[in-house]
């Protein structure tokens, strides 16, 4: 494993990054993360991803280690000692390592770890030839909306998709409506082209790339509609696609094996990439 990682306030090679056994990331899921993307060795919509981490930390009653205010500053100098261009920043805390307990320990330090990872965003195949979805019952806890470590429902999700030559996992809930992916947010376009996706709620992450897309189109006076849709719905549609920080949007052009809009990638979803992309550079930081 090569390049250099961030833990509990020093940098260190990726090889020799350690955490305690008993830390309750690893026990326990208890903890949170944040994704950023870094295109030309800058961060990508950093503020809202670090807004959410705000979100996420007070809503299981956990302390940053570091003051948010600072992060950036250990984000940038993690990317430049790993001379990333183009790739993922990851950051997690965690609340510490404590004797195994259910109950929250008193007076133990958080954890904080960042690496980060390279991968084609802009020049992705998938952006060209579209990807496939498989759809899953939604089987997570009630509190989606925060971005929890806690990913074995989303894991066994991905897995289920790859296994049925799929890239990603479309959650569907008991009235068969469509929540997210297993890692990303879900969109159609409907026949009359508006743009639908699932409204936030503690039903699915307030996604950073969904939110931005979304401000996007309604900037360009395009159709938005946050409500359920259904995979009916989704398999009627003219296109569909997903977001996320990892792929910005990408489309789908097939569901449980049913083409969706001729199965390739539709006219609406290439320009909305195109116009985030566009968003991505100019406000990267």
């Amino acid at each position: 494993m090569k390049g250099v990682a961030y833990v509990n306030g020093a940098f260190t090679p990726l090889a020799d990054a350690r955490i305690s056994i008993l830390d309750r990331g690893f026990l326990f899921g208890d903890g949170v993360y944040e994704v950023a993307a870094v295109l030309d060795g800058r961060l990508i919509d950093n503020e809202a991803h670090l807004a959410r981490l705000e979100r996420s930390l007070r809503e299981i009653a956990l302390t940053s280690p570091t003051p948010i205010m600072e992060i950036p500053a250990l984000q940038r100098e993690l990317i430049a000692r790993n001379g990333l261009r183009e790739g993922l920043t990851y950051l997690q805390i965690t609340r510490g390592a404590a004797p195994r307990d259910f109950a929250f320990p008193k007076d133990v330090a958080p954890t904080l770890v960042m690496f980060v990872q390279e991968k084609s965003i802009l020049r992705s195949p998938s952006a060209v030839a579209g990807i496939s979805v498989k759809t899953v019952p939604d089987m997570r806890w009630a509190r989606r909306d925060i971005k929890s470590t806690s990913l074995l429902p989303q894991a066994l999700a991905k897995q289920a998709a790859v296994a049925s030559g799929c890239m990603e996992a479309w959650m569907v809930d008991g009235d068969g409506m469509v929540t997210e992916g297993a890692s990303s947010s879900a969109f159609i376009i409907t026949q009359r082209g508006s743009i639908v996706t699932c409204p936030n709620s503690s039903n699915i992450l307030p996604g950073c790339t969904r939110k931005a897309v979304v401000a996007l189109a309604e900037r360009r006076n395009l159709a938005v509609e946050q409500r359920a849709f259904s995979v009916a719905e989704a398999l009627d549609a003219a296109e569909a696609f997903i977001t996320s920080a990892s792929a910005f949007v990408l489309p789908v052009v097939s569901i449980d094996g049913a083409t969706i809009g001729g199965g390739v990638p539709g006219e609406r979803t290439r320009q909305l990439r195109d116009i985030y992309v566009a968003f991505a550079r100019a406000t990267a930081s």
